[in-house]
């Protein structure tokens, strides 16, 4: 049976993109990172590694493949969007909200597009 280990984005700051998602996600370096690698697991049990390469592709406006992150509920969504901002992320102007979303989209540092999921949300 296979299952996802790990999630590969491409960056164009790799010291910049692991220090942003160490923090959004309370993750840490698995190994040494290098200058253009590094892969970031759970600083607290298992859970998906998140591995950064350094790229030169430019950022998609609407990414086929994107990370969601989920919040318990509007309030939670809210907070976390906020928090995120503190650390560097960016609200995207999307252009491709449903009527009544229950997501908000965001950019990291790098410029990757992620979403913040109310989980309550009906």
């Amino acid at each position: 049976m296979l299952s996802i280990g790990t999630v590969i984005m491409g960056v164009g700051d790799v010291r910049r993109a692991t220090e942003f998602w160490m923090r959004a996600l309370d993750y840490v370096p698995r190994e040494e990172p290098e200058d253009d690698w590094v892969v970031l697991v759970p600083s607290q049990g298992p859970g998906t590694a998140l591995a950064l390469g350094l790229s030169e592709t430019p950022v998609q406006e609407h990414p086929r493949i994107h990370l969601d992150l989920y919040a318990g509920d509007a309030a939670d969504q809210a907070a976390e969007v906020a928090r995120l901002i503190a650390l560097g992320a960016e609200e995207v102007d999307w252009d491709l909200y449903p009527e009544d979303a229950d997501f908000i989209v965001l950019a990291d540092t790098e410029g990757n597009r992620f979403c913040v999921i109310d989980t309550a949300h009906g």
